[in-house]
C-alpha cells in the first residue's frame, strides 16, 4: 500500500483495535518475568501479564528491541509499497529502543526512508504521537509533513502516575533522581511525571485517594486538551478514578487502557497514569 507507514514500539500501550484501524505496526521489546520463556510473555496481553505479575514474586524485566526487528519492520512496509515510514518509539531517556530503530532505519535507507521521532515520553502519551502520525498519513501528507507534525506535538505531552508503591519502581532501577525526592518513604503514595523523558519526582500523597484525587485535579486545570487517556496496571479503584476524571473533564472523550508489560514492569500493579496532550 502506497503512502507513509507508522511504526511504534509496544510501549505505546494503544489497544489493538486501534492499531489495527489504523495500520500500526507494533515492534515489541522484550519483557521477562521469572522463569516465563520471553517469547511467551511477549504475546501477552496486557490483561494476561497483570494476571501472571499476580501470581509470582519475581520482577519483571525488559530490554530493547533489537536494529534487526525494526529493519524487518521497515522492509516490510517497503515490501508493501510504502513511501516511507515514520517510526515513534518510547523516550531515548528510559529506553535503548530510539538508538535501536535509528539504527534499523540506516540499514534500509537505500530501500525506504525512515523518520525516527523520540517521543520522549510513553504508554499513551507515546502512542496519541503515534495516533497523530496515522491519522495525518491517512490524509496523504508526506513523509516529510506527517513527522514534522510528529515532533511538532512532543512539548504538548504530559504524564503524571500515581504509583501504589514505590518497590517496583525502585527494584527496576528506573526511579532515577526521584529517589532522592521521595527519599526512604516508600510507604507514601507518591505521584511521578515523565519530565524530560525521564522519571521525576511530583508530589508525595499520604493516601490512595488523594493520590487520584490529584491527578483529576491536574487534567481539571491542563486547559484546553488535543488528547486524553489513562493508562491502568489492573487497579481495582480505576472505576472510581474515571468517575472522578469525567467529572473534571466532562466535554473530553478519555481513551482507558491497560498498561502494558513494558511500563507496567516498571510501575508495577495500581499504577494510573493519566496522559494529556494539550491543543
Amino acid at each position: 500500500m502506497p503512502g507513509i507507514h507508522v511504526v511504534t514500539d509496544s510501549a505505546s500501550d494503544l489497544p489493538p483495535e486501534l492499531l489495527r484501524a489504523h495500520g500500526v505496526v507494533v515492534v515489541p521489546l522484550d519483557v521477562r518475568l521469572g522463569d516465563l520463556p520471553a517469547d511467551e510473555v511477549r504475546a501477552y496481553s496486557a490483561e494476561q501479564f497483570w494476571e501472571a505479575v499476580a501470581s509470582t514474586s519475581a520482577l519483571a524485566e525488559t530490554s530493547a528491541p533489537s536494529p534487526g526487528a525494526f529493519r524487518a519492520a521497515f522492509l516490510e512496509a517497503a515490501a508493501a509499497g510504502a513511501d516511507g515510514v515514520v517510526c515513534v518509539t518510547i523516550s531515548s531517556r528510559l529506553s535503548a529502543t530510539y538508538q535501536a530503530a535509528v539504527a534499523g532505519a540506516g540499514d534500509v535507507a537505500s530501500r525506504i526512508p525512515v523518520e525516527v521521532v523520540d517521543s520522549r515520553s510513553a504508554t499513551l502519551a507515546e502512542g496519541f504521537l503515534v495516533l497523530e502520525a496515522a491519522e495525518r498519513a491517512e490524509r496523504g501528507e508526506s513523509l516529510a509533513q506527517v513527522a514534522a507534525a510528529v515532533r511538532s506535538r512532543v512539548e504538548k505531552l504530559k504524564v503524571l502516575g500515581a504509583l501504589d508503591t514505590l518497590d517496583t519502581l525502585r527494584r527496576g532501577g528506573r526511579i532515577g533522581s526521584a529517589q532522592a525526592f521521595f527519599g526512604s518513604l516508600l510507604s507514601i503514595k507518591a505521584i511521578v511525571e515523565l519530565r524530560d523523558g525521564v522519571v521525576e519526582g511530583e508530589s508525595r500523597q499520604r493516601t490512595r485517594t488523594r493520590s487520584l484525587r490529584y491527578l483529576a485535579d491536574a487534567a481539571a486545570t491542563a486547559g484546553p486538551l488535543a488528547r486524553l487517556a489513562v493508562a491502568h496496571g489492573a487497579a481495582a479503584d480505576i472505576d472510581d478514578f474515571l468517575e472522578m476524571l469525567r467529572s473534571a473533564r466532562p466535554d473530553d472523550d478519555v481513551l482507558v487502557a491497560h498498561l502494558g508489560p513494558v511500563i507496567g514492569a516498571h510501575t508495577g500493579p495500581g499504577t494510573v497514569g493519566l496522559c494529556m496532550e494539550r491543543s
